[in-house]
């Protein structure tokens, strides 16, 4: 194959991918630049991970993946965004609150303060609403965008617990 065809598919390619990241990023910007979700940033998550960074890699995988499946990216970036906007350090609050089942409850919780601050479509709300499935056995997703992130928000945990994000 002749150099100049390879360096063209290969800027074809840089092309596409800076073309995603725009469309990614402007998908989310006004959620990325809300106080309230902003203020994730305080509260710890993953590892060293805090709340506002693993959604931000939620965000960018479910983006990512649903894209390449022809899915709605738009509202599979915004809802990852927003899937964890339970706004409190999950590893103490049972310890101060006495409620005890985070992983089964935050979910409507971070869907509560998304609805306070943003407005969703059906499928936003399927994705935040059920995106903690199989721990919550009754919230199971309704669409493909709602899989998607049950996958991508397992795969950023595991790999922000083990550092490699």
């Amino acid at each position: 194959m002749d150099i100049r065809k390879i360096y063209r598919k290969l800027l074809a390619g840089k092309r596409c991918r800076l073309k995603w990241s725009r469309q990614f990023h402007s998908s989310i910007k006004d959620i990325l630049t809300h106080p309230t979700v902003r203020s994730m940033k305080q509260f710890p998550h993953h590892g060293k991970t805090n709340c506002y960074d693993h959604c931000r890699h939620v965000a960018y995988f479910n983006y990512k993946w649903c894209r390449a499946l022809n899915l709605d990216c738009r509202s599979a970036a915004r809802a990852g965004m927003l899937h964890d906007l339970f706004l409190y350090d999950w590893h103490t609050h049972g310890k101060e609150t006495g409620e005890k089942l985070h992983g089964l409850t935050h979910p409507a919780t971070a869907l509560r303060n998304a609805r306070r601050h943003f407005k969703l479509n059906q499928i936003e709300t399927d994705i935040i609403l059920n995106h903690m499935w199989p721990v919550t056995l009754l919230h199971i997703p309704k669409t493909r965008e709602g899989w998607i992130i049950v996958i991508a928000d397992k795969y950023c945990g595991l790999l922000e617990t083990l550092r490699f994000l």
